[in-house]
């Protein structure tokens, strides 16, 4: 039960990066399952009500964040629940490393994707709808690749994957 637990964050995350990438759009099923996935891991692990309430803290403190930047349409409604849900498994401990390699991981995606958009698609490209959106000029960036990107490289020294040593 512990490895489904700690091993859903990975999984869900990808899950969300591959979906932006290809819809340009999160489900709200995605962030519910990270939100889901870590109520399971804290009942099975119980690190203290104190510590699971930071988590929520920090969760709600980015959503407020988010919706902000949402508001003002520089983030997705999509982007912005799942920067919460994953910043609710990070917690205080990685927030700030999860959001500066999340930062630098969106820029160099939107580098990449405007450099993309500078070449011609080639026939076969001009097939798939998803790869046509991606190139559209002045079209919208997926930040759910650089949200997982950040997440995945802080996961790995959080508490939650620590638990799969023990």
């Amino acid at each position: 039960m512990l490895f489904i637990a700690v091993a859903s964050f990975p999984v869900i995350v990808v899950l969300a990066a591959c979906y932006d990438l290809i819809t340009m759009t999160i489900p709200n099923l995605i962030s519910l399952a990270l939100v889901a996935s870590f109520a399971v891991l804290a009942l099975v692990l119980t690190p203290g009500w104190g510590i699971i309430g930071w988590h929520f803290a920090v969760g709600f403190g980015v959503l407020v964040l988010t919706f902000a930047l949402f508001a003002f349409r520089l983030l997705g409604g999509g982007d912005a629940k799942l920067a919460a849900a994953i910043a609710l498994w990070i917690g205080p401990a990685d927030l700030l490393p999860f959001l500066l390699y999340t930062a630098i991981a969106g820029g160099g995606l939107a580098i990449a994707i405007l450099l993309f958009r500078t070449f011609p698609l080639p026939l076969f490209a001009l097939r798939q709808d998803w790869i046509v959106r991606l190139h559209t000029p002045k079209g919208d960036i997926p930040y759910g690749i650089a949200l997982a990107a950040g997440a995945m490289l802080v996961y790995p020294d959080s508490a939650w994957f620590a638990a799969l040593a023990q």
